[in-house]
């Protein structure tokens, strides 16, 4: 499903097909929220005014890189993820084992968007910096990522909290959730925080 073209995948996504839902479209966005980032590191980089920058600028590339592959790839993960809890949706309730097989459905779930909210976390903390050290001219896209991505992570948690709810072991239910939700209140300030330093940059 990632290797579909930009047009074919938001068709996918429009129409009735459980996939690719919010979570995979969570990882898409995320993806190019990467990218974005990844631009502005790659347009800084070697320029005289940031030639101290180089060896940071090396490592957030990669680093970017990384993150930007594994949003892409979770896209198919969360696909894969949905697959077998659809298949106990579709058994009768009273049917051999089916509370066990729905309860460990649900966790594989709910793990493929936590996997998305950890990783869209990671490019907000370097979009961080990127607003400090970004070439000018380009550290508008920093401000652009960092504003999907603070679209990612509310998406990612309300696919959480959506197999979360189904969970018996409430216990197991509300630790996961708790995880996910200090992750989404911290990133989701730093990043508007991040976007307004942004923005004061470019005024000033």
């Amino acid at each position: 499903m990632k290797d579909l073209s930009l047009e074919r995948f938001s068709l996918e996504a429009a129409s009735s097909a459980p996939v690719p839902g919010g979570g995979g479209v969570s990882g898409a966005v995320g993806s190019l929220a990467a990218s974005l980032a990844e631009m502005v590191a790659n347009l800084t980089i070697g320029k005289k005014k940031y030639l101290e920058y180089t060896e940071e600028f090396e490592t957030i590339i990669k680093k970017l890189e990384e993150l930007r592959i594994a949003l892409l790839n979770s896209i198919n993960e969360d696909a894969e993820a949905f697959k077998p809890l659809a298949e106990v949706y579709s058994l009768p309730k009273d049917s051999e084992g089916y509370e066990q097989k729905m309860e460990s459905c649900l966790r594989t779930a709910a793990a493929s968007p936590m996997n998305i909210l950890k990783l869209t976390s990671k490019i907000i903390d370097i979009d961080e910096r990127l607003a400090v050290i970004g070439s000018k001219i380009s550290v508008s896209d920093a401000a652009t990522s960092i504003m999907l991505a603070h679209g990612v992570l509310y998406g990612a948690y309300v696919n959480i909290v959506v197999n979360t709810r189904l969970m018996k072991d409430k216990e197991y239910a509300e630790k996961f959730e708790n995880e996910a939700k200090t992750i989404l209140d911290d990133y989701s300030k730093k990043a508007l925080d991040i976007y307004n330093q942004i923005l004061q940059r470019l005024k000033g």
